[in-house]
């Protein structure tokens, strides 16, 4: 079995190591990312677990700590990367959706370049030390600190690689969130991926996206949700002993859509997650900074809220729910 190297961080077979890939700078601050690599002692895919790839999802973030102190090298066929933090500036600087100095979405703008802005070189460093090394991966949000949602996945169906995307199915069955959107509009250039899943799967590697926790508070039960999540997936893969597990009937969402603001101002929704609405139904409306309405949001679907902004700040162009119509299975 490769060993693998992750950063400074390297990988020993029956072995935890734990270290930094280190961002160098670039007309604004370096970074670092903690990683962990648990090696197994017997032969098995690489899977990544990222989390914190908005650094005001702590769900994820609190839930791969858990997995770190309890997956048992021992146990396990294969190797798991544990990407602790992926956007650290975010982390630490408390930022909803972008990263501190370069303003940019980190889940917008992979696969990333090495002489691009901070956020840039994050995605650079998470492709080519990650991505690049693993066979499969989950990229683990939460609603960031504005954002109210009930827990989903995203199946990434690309339709480029059949076997890819039945693959990815099947992990986002087995992480076990039985709201699943199907999304079939990712791109396809391989050098513009925009997404840490999507960067994955476009270059063969099954992956999914999942959405466990909100408004960026850490409660037990969505850490929770999260850890186990992160060990059904292996258990799945066949990476460690014991039951597979999976949603046994799922509800997926096609078509689903992100509504933005029409207008800057304060924004009041009028919905909650978990709330099924008809089309045309009002979701909230924008007032200006006196409290003069600007503009309604409604509903261009009959469907499910799987998430809605509920902090009052809101900029013209940025989400403020999603909408999805729903089937079971």
């Amino acid at each position: 079995m490769k060993l693998l190297t992750v950063g400074t961080a390297v990988g020993r077979r029956g072995e935890k190591a734990s270290g930094f890939i280190d961002v160098p700078g670039g007309g604004d601050p370096d970074a670092r990312i903690p990683v962990t690599i648990v090696t197994g002692t017997r032969a098995g895919p690489v899977l990544a677990l990222v989390a914190g790839t908005h650094g005001g999802e702590p769900c994820p973030i609190l839930g791969l700590q858990q997995v770190r102190k309890e997956l048992d090298p021992k146990q396990l066929s294969g190797a798991v990367i544990l990407v602790q933090i992926a956007n650290l500036p975010s982390f630490q600087h408390r930022t909803i959706y972008r990263g501190p100095w370069d303003q940019k979405n980190l889940n917008r703008v992979f696969p990333g370049r090495a002489d691009g802005s901070a956020s840039e070189r994050i995605a650079f460093a998470v492709t080519s030390q990650v991505i690049d090394q693993c066979d499969a991966l989950v990229d683990m949000h939460s609603g960031d600190g504005n954002e109210a949602l009930r827990p989903y996945s995203y199946w990434n169906k690309l339709g480029v690689d059949q076997d890819v995307d039945r693959r990815a199915r099947e992990m986002a069955l087995a992480f076990g969130l039985d709201h699943i959107v199907i999304d079939e509009g990712r791109p396809r250039d391989r050098n513009a991926t925009l997404y840490c899943s999507n960067t994955a799967h476009v270059r063969g590697k099954p992956a999914v996206t999942t959405e466990a926790g909100e408004v960026g508070v850490p409660t037990a039960d969505m850490v929770e949700l999260n850890r186990k999540g992160a060990f059904r997936v292996m258990r799945w893969l066949d990476m460690l002993p014991g039951p597979k597990e999976k949603v046994e009937h799922p509800v997926w969402i096609q078509p689903s859509e992100v509504l933005t603001s029409p207008a800057t101002g304060l924004w009041y929704p009028s919905v909650k997650p978990d709330q099924t609405v008809a089309k045309g139904a009002l979701l909230g409306f924008v007032t200006d900074y006196f409290g003069e309405t600007l503009a309604e949001v409604r509903s261009p679907l009959a469907g499910l809220v799987t998430y809605v902004v509920v902090s009052p700040a809101m900029a013209k162009g940025e989400p403020v729910a999603m909408v999805g119509v729903t089937r079971r299975e």
